[in-house]
């Protein structure tokens, strides 16, 4: 079960994960840009093949769907433990100068509709990557990752690149 939005981003309810995609219901992602301490590289991520959503894609946000009950700031924290190991508090991420902007486009030929929470955190220490969320993971310069982003042909999750211009310098 997922939280339901509005499309002014007000919380309405709680919708099965499955009907939400399916049926391109408003709903609320958080991700958190995970930047070295010195700021010059960006961690980058390749999602399973398995995922229900953007399956195999690349990402630079590790971030999942608000549960009910849930503030986007706590699904940042929640999801950056759970798919890098990252374990921290509230206090430990910043909301990003753009913080959030919303996606309303098609995934597989559906509507997805979804507000977007964006953090940051500096870090240096260990990654652990859970197994049936992150295939790869590796560490780029804000360069080389626009170089990535240059090619069509290169699969990056739609939602994030709604935010990327204003994530990396």
């Amino acid at each position: 079960m997922i939280a339901v939005y509005d499309r002014l981003g007000r919380v309405t309810g709680v919708e099965d994960r499955a009907t939400v995609y399916r049926d391109g219901i408003w709903h609320a992602s958080a991700g958190v840009l995970v930047r070295s301490t010195d700021g010059e590289r960006i961690y980058v991520h390749r999602r399973t093949d398995t995922k229900m959503v953007f399956a195999g894609m690349h990402d630079c946000l590790a971030g999942g769907v608000v549960g009910p009950g849930e503030d986007p700031e706590q699904t940042a924290v929640r999801e950056l433990a759970e798919e890098l190991g990252i374990v921290l508090s509230s206090d430990d991420i910043l909301p990003l100068p753009m913080a959030s902007a919303s996606w309303d486009g098609e995934w597989e030929g559906r509507p997805m509709r979804c507000h977007l929470f964006a953090y940051e955190l500096r870090y240096d220490g260990p990654i652990r990557h859970q197994p049936e969320e992150i295939a790869d993971g590796w560490w780029w310069t804000d360069a080389e990752l626009r170089a990535h982003l240059a090619d069509p042909d290169w699969p990056f999750v739609p939602d994030t690149r709604v935010l990327v211009d204003d994530l990396i310098a």
